[in-house]
């Protein structure tokens, strides 16, 4: 009894071993055939860990784009009554409430008033162009997020004395002095009044026209600025937190910070990326999915690719299934063969696809310093779905093999 059980227990690991010698076997026997049905394997598993490493880099690239358009930045918008439309309901931003707000809200790190001011230049040739003045403070830089590009921003000290300094943009650098290293240490009138050019910069990625520095804008001390508009009235207040966790929670005091500090019916607008980001966000999701959808539709084609194929391989051996029925196969042992051959089939191909799709973003991490992000999940989705489709399309050619007549088979010519 105990020898016949144990007999049982080592008839499916048996039976199990024997299909796969012989769909190892068949591999051999027939390699052109079996490279062709694995490559449509191949290339639906390599398309789809492709698609996921394009749809998330695609995201990273987006998403990054936007929050360097700021780093974590609100933007206060100059309140207005929203009841009354004369000049005397003003209710203008002041540097009070930039104070009020750092005092108030805590996880600030970078702050800065705008001050809008309008001239002209005199260009080479004697031609003149309208320009962009604003008067901002040093933290401007940070919470911008600017890149410096030749000399440096000015600082506190240079804010707080008031100095007649400057930095203006690349392409203003270029159109006055040819170019950005030439720039610095030269004189740019403002208002009548010299200001030495200390540096140059650009904005860190395009925000196609959403911002309010263009291509000839001017930066200077808000102290300074002040000086033009006898008021301490500012056009925007520019804020910048630690993380972008604390945007909602800091967006939300600093529009009840305002309110408080100005009358009931004045209307105030924070406006952050958050929302921007999200909806980016769930649009590169979007994308992302269709994309895999398509090359899980591959990986179908491909699995109906497998199943014609072990169909015609059951055809082809039909009087083989007969002979081996005739000697004491059971129908469950050749539905075995043929369900492993097609699984094989399958999961060599899909791992080939593995590898092919993996060894690009790899590369790339290798040999450049762009960091194309990896997902492990697109490596099961794809081993998984792989299996599926063995199994899925091996079945039918499998149950077809194993409900053959051994004695019809015997006599198929």
């Amino acid at each position: 009894m105990a020898a016949n059980r144990k007999n049982r227990r080592a008839y499916p690991t048996l039976q199990l071993s024997e299909s796969f010698g012989i769909a190892i076997e068949s591999f051999y026997a027939h390699k052109v055939r079996f490279l062709l049905t694995a490559l449509g394997m191949v290339i639906g598993t390599a398309s789809l860990i492709l698609v996921v490493t394009i749809g998330l880099t695609g995201k990273q690239y987006i998403l990054q784009q936007i929050q360097a358009i700021g780093t974590n930045m609100m933007v206060v918008t100059s309140g207005v009554s929203s009841v009354y439309s004369t000049e005397s309901a003003r209710d203008d931003l002041t540097l009070n409430d930039l104070t009020a707000v750092r005092e108030r809200v805590p996880n600030i790190i970078a702050a800065s008033p705008k001050i809008e001011l309008h001239d002209r230049i005199a260009l080479p040739g004697g031609k003149e162009r309208d320009i962009l003045v604003l008067g901002v403070a040093p933290e401007y830089l940070v919470v911008r997020n600017l890149d410096v590009l030749a000399g440096r921003f000015f600082d506190d000290r240079e804010t707080q004395s008031r100095s007649k300094v400057a930095v203006i943009t690349q392409k203003m650098a270029e159109m006055l002095h040819g170019d950005q290293d030439t720039a610095v240490g030269k004189e740019i009138k403002i208002n009548g009044l010299p200001f030495v050019v200390i540096g140059t910069f650009r904005e860190r990625v395009d925000t196609f026209g959403q911002t309010e520095i263009s291509d000839d804008t001017i930066l200077i001390p808000y102290t300074v600025a002040r000086f033009f508009t006898n008021t301490d009235a500012v056009e925007q207040l520019f804020f910048s937190v630690a993380d972008p966790s604390d945007i909602p929670g800091a967006t939300e005091e600093i529009q009840k910070v305002l309110q408080s500090r100005h009358r009931p019916e004045s209307v105030y607008k924070v406006d952050n990326l958050t929302l921007l980001l999200t909806v980016a966000s769930k649009i590169a999701n979007a994308l992302t999915t269709i994309l895999l959808l398509i090359a899980v539709l591959t990986l179908l084609v491909s699995g109906v690719g497998i199943m014609n194929i072990m169909l015609a391989t059951v055809s082809a051996r039909i009087r083989e299934i007969g002979v081996r029925k005739a000697v004491g196969a059971t129908s469950a042992a050749i539905r075995l063969e043929f369900l492993t051959e097609a699984i094989l089939i399958s999961l060599i191909g899909g791992f080939v696809g593995i590898v092919i799709g993996m060894a690009l973003p790899i590369s790339v991490r290798l040999l450049t310093s762009y960091r194309i992000p990896i997902s492990g999940l697109s490596v099961v989705i794809a081993v998984v779905v792989s299996s599926l489709i063995g199994v899925v399309f091996g079945t039918m050619p499998a149950a077809r093999a194993a409900q053959l007549d051994p004695v019809e088979s015997l006599r198929y010519e």
